[in-house]
């Protein structure tokens, strides 16, 4: 006889798999979104590394592009942040800067 408990570990287990598998395509959609906002200050002539989204934005495009809830796009982003693939500050969301060596 299996345990409720049993139950409960596997299904947060298939719930971060399913968190997880969104990763690739959900950094995807934000390096998109980045590079929009990177022309736009190349055309100002600022600094491109100061370019970023807002988290309710990425979260926006991530339920259009990818037909995910709202609510799910939310745990992906919360989900990458843990993971540290991407950067947030404030309500603010870009990518962590690659250093040349790590380019490798």
């Amino acid at each position: 006889m299996i345990s409720q408990g049993k139950f409960s570990s596997q299904a947060e287990h298939k719930q971060t798999q399913s968190i997880q598998s969104f990763y690739d395509p959900a950094l995807h959609t934000l390096e998109k979104l980045l590079d929009v906002r990177k022309a736009n200050l190349r055309k100002r002539n600022d600094d491109e590394s100061k370019a970023a989204v807002t988290r309710n934005e990425f979260m926006q495009a991530l339920n259009e592009e990818h037909r995910i809830s709202i609510w799910y796009a939310g745990e992906v982003v919360s989900s990458l942040k843990r993971a540290g693939k991407i950067n947030c500050f404030g309500s603010f969301i870009n990518l962590p800067e690659v250093k040349g060596d790590d380019a490798k």
